[in-house]
């Protein structure tokens, strides 16, 4: 039986939750490698001084129910720093080879600090000695005083590893805690648009939207989706 998550076009009738299909389409890409990173998304932030930035970053986690997803990194890195001035944020996934984009426009916040110590301790050694290692966005003399701190404070914290930083002297791979500065980012969308590549440009989209209301700093309580079917 044929996914319908995955046909070349929406339904007539646009379905009810839009997370759902996206959820289907990233996997689908994920299981077809039809890129190296299929969930990295095209992350959106706005500064204080109203600049937009865009850099990529990967989705860690797709949460279709309640409805938001997860990226990872340094709390201390502009793009946070954008984040505590201006939580609205947008993100984009592009699949060329299928055909496929999904826009996502809303709210984002911190995880809670299980769910980052869970994705952390998931991670092989060197990059978590790389969440300790790294001043993200911090100025940077050379490339070879970054490997210089990063193996400093590996030997700081009593990780036995090699110049090169390719190796660890224990037989055993080292423990290493989550550092308080790293972290998951969780986005909430209350708009999502579909797009379905059509020949001559006749493309499918549509475009939903929800409200939120903030239970807590992690999380919102969020309406039905409402969606419009949107000329390409």
């Amino acid at each position: 039986m044929s996914n319908p998550y995955l046909d070349k076009t929406l339904p007539e009738t646009l379905p009810d939750d839009p997370m759902v299909w996206a959820e289907a389409w990233l996997e689908e890409a994920t299981a077809k490698g039809v890129q190296r990173n299929p969930n990295s998304m095209m992350l959106s932030t706005v500064a204080g001084d109203g600049q937009p930035s865009a850099r990529a970053v990967l989705c860690k986690s797709f949460v279709a129910d309640p409805g938001f997803v997860v990226f990872y990194t340094n709390y201390k890195s502009d793009k946070i720093a954008e984040l505590r001035e201006q939580s609205r944020v947008a993100a984009t996934f592009h699949w060329d080879a299928l055909g496929r984009q999904v826009r996502l426009e809303g709210r984002a916040v911190l995880s809670p600090d299980e769910e980052s110590d869970l994705y952390f301790a998931s991670r092989d050694w060197g990059s978590q000695l790389g969440a300790w290692g790294s001043d993200q966005s911090a100025p940077l003399a050379s490339r070879q005083a970054l490997r210089e701190q990063i193996r400093d404070r590996a030997r700081a914290m009593g990780v036995n590893v090699s110049d090169d930083l390719q190796s660890i002297a224990d037989e055993e791979p080292p423990k290493i805690s989550r550092p308080p500065h790293w972290g998951g980012v969780r986005i909430w969308p209350v708009r999502m648009e579909l797009w379905i590549e059509g020949a001559d440009r006749i493309h499918d989209r549509a475009a939903w939207s929800r409200d939120l209301q903030q239970q807590d700093e992690y999380s919102f309580a969020v309406s039905a989706w409402h969606g419009t079917r949107l000329q390409p």
